[in-house]
């Protein structure tokens, strides 16, 4: 049993640095992006910043669009709504998730969602790649309304809930590249607090029979 131990945890320390190394590639060139420009800054520069090679970057990032492109927010997303309370009406449970992804972010990280929204309203090229990312974001919305009220993704209020949610998700994310200096979180919960009422929290319940 000691060998096998000894082989796992070197696995999960590499990982956890590769981490890092990926993290730090990304944060050096959205901050190049924001200093000098998306179009003037190369990979190269990029490689110089992170104190990597090229070769590195290109391990991690295959494009120059996914260092901007690529996000994990998502899978944190997912994590913090499926924590909240089973008894929690949906309205709240969904306030309280994007608090807790947010509340959750550093300051450095943080930085960098806003410079990847920057970069995603202002560059043509990047909102096109980052299509997939939008379409990713609102079937993960679907599936988790469906889940918490019992219903099916393909059900009508289902559908109706997670676009609306979709849509205030996505303008604010927008708003956010158009206005970086606001605070994002606040806003959010703000406008996610018209629809935090019993008409939204009723359409959420469970089908009857459930």
């Amino acid at each position: 049993m000691s060998p096998a131990k000894t082989d796992h945890r070197p696995a999960g320390l590499r990982e956890r640095k590769k981490a890092k190394t990926r993290e730090a590639i990304q944060q050096h060139a959205l901050r190049l992006f924001r200093e000098q420009g998306y179009e003037a800054t190369t990979m190269g520069q990029i490689a110089d910043a992170a104190e990597v090679s090229p070769s590195t970057v290109f391990r991690y990032f295959a494009t120059k669009e996914e260092l901007v492109v690529s996000d994990e927010q998502d899978a944190f997303f997912t994590r913090a709504w499926r924590a909240q309370p089973a008894d929690l009406p949906l309205m709240q449970a969904l306030r309280r998730a994007v608090h807790d992804t947010m509340k959750e972010l550093s300051p450095e990280e943080l930085g960098a969602q806003r410079d990847r929204g920057v970069l995603m309203v202002t560059v043509p090229e990047l909102w096109a790649a980052n299509l997939a990312n939008v379409t990713h974001t609102r079937q993960t919305v679907t599936h988790l309304v469906a889940e918490r009220t019992g219903r099916s993704p393909d059900d009508a209020q289902v559908r109706a809930l997670s676009g609306t949610i979709f849509g205030i998700l996505l303008d604010a994310m927008l708003r956010w590249g158009q206005e970086p200096e606001q605070d994002i979180a606040q806003s959010l919960d703000d406008i996610l607090a018209f629809l935090d009422n019993d008409h939204f929290n009723q359409l959420a319940a469970p089908p009857d029979g459930s």
